[in-house]
């Protein structure tokens, strides 16, 4: 009898755990299943990149790229490449900003906008069909980029929003449609909408352990179930 009354507190807690976990755990599978729709190489929209072929240095070309005397910003990297028929040297600085600078080393100024839609023309299916552009700095980029860096955000007539930076010349990321919905689901999976990176708070911490003492609730029960009908009386046995 005591082992009864246990097994119906038991089913009495999972039937209560049910209603309070029930909803999110219906929300997790949903939007898993949206995020696993498409393989994820097409969510972040590497299948619109154009494989651009890579250009050889000229055998002749002579960097003369000098930061200020006066200048104490730590440098992380220095690389030198052919963008756009021009040799192009990219200091890249602690901080993740940078600045290019020509062969003869002259500073270049930011990217413009045609430079921008250039780069998004000869490196992205569809990127000659632009809808509009907009420049935004490193301190109000749009929630969809969420990086601060300076960017251009050249809009498609497909929807993708492809960013290019400003002060690198590359393109930082591509944003399709289909991404942005990714992007809301999984702030749903991990109850985060704000800033759709805290993976590690206590409402989501609390839920998932909820569900997990639903379900070993629930597993209990099952076989408990099962006993109880295996030893029911007045069920005919087998001959």
């Amino acid at each position: 009898m005591g082992q009864q009354r246990v097994m119906r507190r038991f089913a009495k807690w999972h039937i209560w755990l049910g209603w309070l976990v029930g909803v999110p755990i219906l929300m997790w599978t949903v939007t898993g299943l949206v995020m696993v729709i498409k393989p994820i190489e097409e969510v972040r929209g590497n299948h619109l990149r154009k494989e651009v072929a890579e250009r050889a240095l000229p055998s002749d070309t002579q960097i003369a790229v000098t930061l200020p005397a006066e200048s104490t910003r730590p440098v992380r990297s220095v690389t030198t490449q052919i963008e756009r028929g021009e040799t192009v040297t990219r200091i890249t600085y602690m901080d993740g900003q940078s600045e290019r600078f020509r062969a003869d080393g002259r500073p270049m100024s930011p990217l413009s906008e045609v430079e921008a839609r250039m780069i998004v023309a000869e490196n992205i299916e569809g990127g000659d069909r632009v809808e509009n552009t907009a420049r935004f700095e490193a301190d109000d980029v749009p929630f969809d980029f969420r990086r601060p860096i300076p960017v251009w955000q050249v809009a498609l007539e497909d929807g993708t929003h492809v960013y290019v930076g400003t002060e690198t010349g590359n393109i930082e990321a591509v944003r399709t449609k289909w991404w942005r919905t990714f992007d809301f689901v999984w702030g749903l999976h991990i109850m985060d909408l704000q800033t759709r990176e805290d993976t590690s708070h206590p409402i989501l911490i609390l839920f998932a352990g909820l569900g997990v003492l639903g379900s070993l609730l629930g597993c209990v029960l099952m076989f408990r179930r099962r006993k109880s009908r295996k030893t029911a009386p007045g069920r005919a046995q087998p001959s």
